[in-house]
């Protein structure tokens, strides 16, 4: 079986997030609009997208469209979210699931009483060099964890972007520390201790550093910014008998190196260039076809905005 999946909104992230996935799967992009007419009709031409809706109420209430994937701008997930859940369309949404916790809640809670999927897009998680490292760090191989370093880095998106708008609910740590802290909380249940960041623009943070600590006593750092020479997005756990260093985690498609060292020595496993993004519509649709279980939950995705607000208060900013 294959979804029929309306799209909102004509992202730049779509194409390798939703379009090349569902097109290796076999699944349908069945709709999609955008605020710009125009641009949602060459986005259709150019992905093979059936049809152009008028609106984003229409793609989510049109009777072909089995599921909805939500790429729009971090204040638009919530708000559309709750109308595919009112239509009772599964969602996969970009991250982050909300602009705070309070409406991370609000989804949350329709979600689970419609008995409706939405899952907050965290594709790393779902991909063998990610799955690999946490092994490692939880059997025993790298000892005690002592620290856990996460490090995302882009350079400067254009002037105009959303992810520099205070009402769109841009921000490094909205961006890129929303991933860093879920995987310090595949990690255990590590506290915010303190956070430094440099503000673009009043409210919208450039770079925002959160620090952590576990009750094991490890430490954490979750490093974020939008304002980089280049791109960077690793993964370091630390443990009493070694280390894992994940290169990039985001896009092992073009990295997939796990560099483990340990007493016995250094080693780098390859563990393969298919899309994270891939594997994520695969577990999406098993989910959604056939019940099979999922990592990420509602229940995950407010605890990570609780967070994401943590941070930004522990920064003397104020949550979105």
């Amino acid at each position: 079986m294959s979804l029929r999946i309306g799209v909102l909104g004509a992202s730049r992230i779509a194409e390798s997030a939703i379009v090349a996935p569902a097109q290796e799967l076999g699944h349908r992009l069945v709709a999609v609009a955008a605020r710009d007419p125009q641009r949602a009709q060459v986005f259709a031409k150019r992905h093979g997208v059936e049809r152009v809706c008028a609106s984003y109420a229409d793609v989510i209430g049109d009777p072909e469209v089995d599921v909805i994937y939500n790429p729009l701008a971090n204040a638009l997930h919530a708000p559309w979210n709750l109308a595919a859940v009112a239509a009772g369309k599964p969602v996969l949404t970009e991250k982050p699931f909300a602009r705070n916790r309070a409406e991370a809640v609000r989804v949350a809670e329709a979600a689970d009483a419609a008995g409706i999927p939405v899952v907050e897009g965290f594709h790393y998680l779902f991909h063998p060099v990610t799955r690999r490292a946490l092994q490692l760090a939880g059997d025993g191989t790298l000892g005690g964890i002592t620290h856990v370093e996460v490090r995302m880095a882009m350079p400067a998106p254009a002037d105009d972007d959303p992810r520099w708008s205070v009402e769109l609910a841009g921000g490094a740590l909205m961006d890129l520390g929303c991933y860093g802290l879920h995987v310090m909380r595949q990690l255990g249940h590590p506290s915010v201790v303190r956070a430094h960041a440099k503000e673009h623009s009043p409210g919208i943070d450039a770079w925002c550093d959160v620090e952590l600590a576990f009750p094991s006593g490890a430490t954490g750092l979750s490093a974020n910014s939008m304002v980089a020479h280049d791109w960077a997005f690793s993964i370091h756990v630390v443990g009493t008998k070694g280390d894992v260093h994940v290169h990039n985690f985001i896009k092992p498609h073009e990295d997939d190196r796990v560099t483990i060292r340990t007493p016995a020595g250094s080693t780098v496993e390859h563990l393969g260039t298919r899309r994270s993004y891939t594997y994520q519509l695969e577990a999406f649709a098993a989910h959604v076809l056939h019940g099979a279980p999922l990592p990420l939950s509602t229940v995950d995705a407010v605890e990570n905005m609780a967070y994401v607000d943590a941070a930004y208060r522990a920064a003397g900013m104020s949550p979105r």
